[in-house]
């Protein structure tokens, strides 16, 4: 049986199958997908059914942050429960802990094994077919690369897909939910670091990478922004560089501080951001945030270059944009105010995620959503 891949390569040869699409900009295999029901990857601003957490966090790996993080994910899934369903993963052993400090009012919990807390990335990929039909893409977790235990976190998505009753859909190519941004009509944004790497799709081409995401998620246009490997365990995802506020606007993650080694990558990516035009040809109105220049010191961030102090990494909910804070009070009112002046019909909150961000990750990595079908 051929599989995804094989055909992929094949396209070429069968180009001539989809002439009659081509003056809608699809390509053969978009075409294929729209003749059998188009599935596409909502937009995160749409309305959400539920979130999900997993309250994964073990001493293996977080050592004596381990409470910290426990205490950071609650406050995340409390403040999302304010206005929308939130649904927690946890160990059977710490289901009791997880209400304890993800409280009760509006939470559901599974008991279930998990490695981490990283839900975005082991969780569903949803996409929906315009028929009211769920559907979960598998992206295959192996770890970002193999970098960290990942067995139990790896069976999460399958989890997800049977509660939800949503069509399993798996890909042959490798990679997590944070590598992905799309705006909900055809246009996606992704880093090279995290998908076109040998320790995840090893012999894969840059076109066989970007047609398969085109394929699954529904995509038209994928922007390709060079991201940076081995700096990070994920090798740079997308949420943590730039988010489409809405078709058409972008904010991105300008690092000021020249001896980031975020700096010159973050500088780059802006200049092809403003230079770029989505699926449907408009230019992209940009707007950049910055880190925090003096962030509270504290037992999280002090000689720990992993501490991801990145306010972009937000999530957005019905009615709300959950953010970070990170104690600067000029770059915590800046962004706070940016995203205010960007999402005027939701309610900005922000939350101390530091003992998150020790670990290389923030809000949008701990948590991922269902759309409302």
């Amino acid at each position: 049986m051929s599989t995804r891949r094989e055909f992929i390569k094949q396209a070429s040869v069968i180009a001539g199958a989809g002439t009659a699409f081509m003056g809608l900009g699809l390509s053969p295999l978009s075409a294929l997908a729209a003749s059998e029901g188009r599935w596409y990857m909502p937009d995160e601003g749409d309305k959400h059914e539920q979130a999900f957490i997993a309250f994964g966090a073990q001493d293996a790996i977080w050592e004596d942050f381990t409470p910290d993080v426990q205490a950071a994910l609650g406050r995340i899934a409390r403040a999302i429960a304010g206005f929308e369903p939130v649904t927690v993963f946890c160990r059977e052993s710490e289901r009791d802990l997880a209400e304890e400090h993800c409280g009760t009012a509006n939470v559901t919990y599974v008991v279930t094994e998990l490695d981490d807390i990283w839900m975005r990335d082991i969780g569903a990929t949803f996409v929906v077919d315009g028929k009211g039909e769920l559907g979960a893409v598998d992206f295959n977790f192996n770890g970002w690369g193999n970098k960290q235990r990942h067995s139990k976190d790896a069976k999460v998505v399958g989890l997800v897909a049977r509660r939800e009753e949503a069509r399993y859909q798996r890909s042959e190519l490798v990679g997590e939910g944070g590598g992905i941004e799309v705006d909900g009509h055809g246009t996606g944004i992704m880093t090279e670091s995290s998908w076109i790497n040998a320790n995840r799709n090893p012999d894969w081409s840059k076109a066989e990478v970007e047609e398969e995401l085109k394929f699954r998620l529904g995509l038209r246009k994928i922007i390709w922004l060079p991201g940076i490997k081995g700096k990070d365990i994920t090798d740079a995802h997308v949420d943590f560089y730039a988010r489409f506020v809405k078709p058409g606007v972008v904010i991105a993650n300008l690092d000021s501080d020249p001896e980031s080694y975020d700096n010159q990558v973050t500088h780059a990516h802006l200049e092809i951001l403003k230079n770029a035009t989505d699926a449907d040809g408009r230019k992209l109105e940009v707007h950049t945030v910055s880190p925090p220049l003096k962030p509270r010191q504290s037992k999280f961030n002090r000689d720990n270059p992993d501490f991801a102090a990145g306010y972009i990494n937000y999530f957005v909910i019905n009615g709300a944009i959950i953010a970070p804070e990170f104690g600067d009070k000029a770059a915590d009112r800046k962004a706070f105010d940016l995203l205010s002046q960007l999402y005027p019909d939701r309610e900005v909150v922000q939350l101390n995620i530091d003992a998150i961000a020790a670990g290389g990750g923030g809000i949008h990595c701990v948590t991922s959503h269902q759309p409302l079908v």
